[in-house]
């Protein structure tokens, strides 16, 4: 994916703990310059973030320990994508970083024996998206503004607010690069 100058789109990803290596693999396969981001200056020149899967709890820690909360607040005010994606959907909203307008609910689904694979249509080109559920939040609150783009027996699981996007699964432990590729395309304006 590139921008309208034809340069690589530099996404960033959140490199504290969880599954950042994953989406890396995933974006660079798309065509984005991917960059780790540890410390507030690894945010420069970036055109998007993702904020992976992994312990909501230690990432909040590491965001502390390296001074990332309002560096990362910054980066959302000044209009730049950012995609939540399990811990990444909690990390986004009101009661931690309090950049998305929706309130998450931790392992909402139950502990890790509880995971499960679900089906869910987002109305993409391929049908569904087959998605993986590991203690997994759902959205318990969400304000006008933002779009429900899935639900699990009636609980929202994926939204959209502006060029926010948050899920409560791994999309990157499969082969499935759509959900990637709709972020980029909201990266790029197109979406």
């Amino acid at each position: 994916m590139s921008d309208a100058a034809g340069a690589p789109v530099r996404v960033g990803v959140l490199a504290l703990q969880g599954g950042f290596e994953a989406h890396g693999r995933m974006l660079r396969a798309l065509g984005a310059d991917v960059r780790e981001v540890r410390v507030p200056g690894d945010l420069d020149g970036l055109d998007a973030l993702v904020l992976p899967g992994g312990e909501s709890t230690t990432m909040t820690l590491g965001i502390e320990r390296e001074g990332l909360a309002e560096p990362l607040r910054a980066f959302h005010a000044a209009g730049r994508p950012m995609f939540g994606t399990c811990a990444g959907l909690i990390m986004l909203d009101r009661a931690h970083l309090g950049i998305m307008d929706i309130l998450a609910e931790r392992n909402a689904f139950g502990r890790q024996v509880h995971s499960f694979e679900e089906e869910l249509d987002f109305g993409l080109p391929g049908g569904p998206v087959h998605a993986v559920f590991i203690r997994a939040p759902w959205i318990a609150e969400h304000g006008a503004e933002v779009e429900v783009l899935a639900s699990v027996d009636g609980h929202p699981v994926a939204a959209r607010e502006g060029r926010l996007l948050v899920i409560s699964f791994h999309p990157e432990l499969g082969s499935d690069t759509r959900l990637h590729e709709l972020f980029l395309q909201i990266v790029a304006g197109t979406a």
